[in-house]
């Protein structure tokens, strides 16, 4: 895992075609705005996050945030113990973020 702040993921993210965007926020947060083009897979429901997370593909890279950082850093540690090496996790959060945002579908 490595933990990047916003201008560097705004950087990786726009050139990066390798790659998924994953919000591990609430239902909650998530209707406050995304990051536009974020899959969403709440943490808070292990089941379901486990089960996404063992159908994602090893070899791309993976851009997790959350709203301050740290539930995203733990979910960067769990996809790592399942053989995902390339994750990188947004420094402060949604809470932090400048950039675009979109609202869910």
């Amino acid at each position: 895992m490595k933990d990047i702040d916003n201008q560097k993921w705004k950087e990786l993210t726009a050139q990066d075609v390798n790659s998924l965007i994953i919000d591990v926020r609430t239902d909650e947060e998530v209707n406050e705005g995304i990051i536009p083009h974020a899959i969403h897979c709440d943490i808070f429901k292990p089941q379901e996050f486990m089960s996404a997370m063992n159908n994602m593909d090893a070899d791309k890279n993976y851009y997790v945030y959350c709203r301050a950082g740290s539930r995203s850093a733990q979910a960067c540690q769990i996809m790592e113990s399942l053989g995902i090496k390339n994750t990188f996790n947004l420094t402060g959060g949604y809470s932090n973020w400048n950039g675009d945002t979109a609202m869910p579908e």
